[in-house]
């Protein structure tokens, strides 16, 4: 049975009016804006609840585990009961940045076990642009009663990254410019794993911030190598973006592991090469 992974805006809206809606999750976080609880409180769908992507979909940070450690299962399963998750809740989660950020907890929850989580495609612009209505202030649900169990979405360790190019394929998320080592505006070291391909989040995007329609997607891929029942793994600076990506090979009709250290933990490792 395939799994849904977007909801339009229009749908969310025919969702919202039914006796029991989804949970609304807002995940407003982009690398650098530390105002994301203030956005929300600014203006966020009717219901949803904030997520803090620093706290709630990450342990704390370290060189020798990466900025965004995958969160423990007891930390996480704390989180989604506080935003109102039941075990028979449908999720849908959204941001304003094109889901990269929304995509962590979208990747989080289906590694925890839970199948009815979608994001919101195009975001909170999307849902502006259909009309959707906006409400300010703090949200507080009631406690809900998930249980988060864990391992349902593959992972890999720096070990198993830096195997994957003869193994498969390990694509790096990350704008073009840091996979080349032109620019690296916060991890210690410029560059990539060495035989990663480059493969920007940015292109599983339409002008608009919704993601390509699954042909394109495929093509997209494809053109890189990737085959179906093929290796793949996914890394970008700190496995946010590269769980968007994983989500676009999903809609392309593939599978691909997340590297959550990603390149802030690579590059923090000076044993570990760097290609340009």
């Amino acid at each position: 049975m395939s799994v849904e992974i977007l909801i339009t805006a229009a749908e969310l809206q025919r969702r919202l009016r039914e006796d029991k809606p989804p949970v609304l999750l807002d995940v407003r976080w982009a690398l650098g804006d530390h105002d994301g609880h203030q956005h929300f409180l600014d203006g966020h769908l009717p219901g949803a609840v904030y997520v803090d992507l620093e706290t709630e979909l990450a342990a704390s940070g370290s060189p020798a585990g990466g900025r965004h450690p995958l969160p423990e299962l007891g930390a996480l399963e704390a989180s989604a009961r506080r935003w109102g998750i039941n075990s028979d809740s449908a999720i849908v989660i959204y941001d304003a940045v094109a889901n990269v950020s929304a995509a962590r907890a979208w990747w989080l929850l289906r590694w925890g076990g839970l199948a009815d989580v979608r994001m919101l495609d195009g975001g909170i612009g999307a849902w502006e642009r259909a009309g959707g209505p906006l409400q300010n202030g703090e949200s507080t649900p009631l406690p809900g009663n998930v249980v988060i169990t864990g391992g349902h979405m593959p992972v890999l360790d720096i070990d198993a990254a830096a195997r994957m190019p003869t193994t498969g394929l390990l694509l790096d998320a990350r704008a073009g410019e840091r996979y080349r080592g032109e620019v690296e505006p916060i991890d210690p070291r410029a560059g990539h794993i060495p035989g990663a391909l480059s493969a920007p989040t940015a292109e599983n995007l339409a002008v608009d911030g919704t993601f390509l329609d699954p042909g394109a997607l495929r093509a997209r891929f494809s053109a890189l190598g990737v085959r179906a029942g093929g290796e793949v793994g996914v890394y970008c600076g700190s496995g946010v973006s590269a769980a968007h990506e994983i989500a676009a090979l999903e809609l392309a009709g593939f599978g691909a592991a997340l590297y959550p250290g990603s390149w802030s933990q690579w590059s923090s490792d000076p044993q570990r090469p760097v290609a340009t």
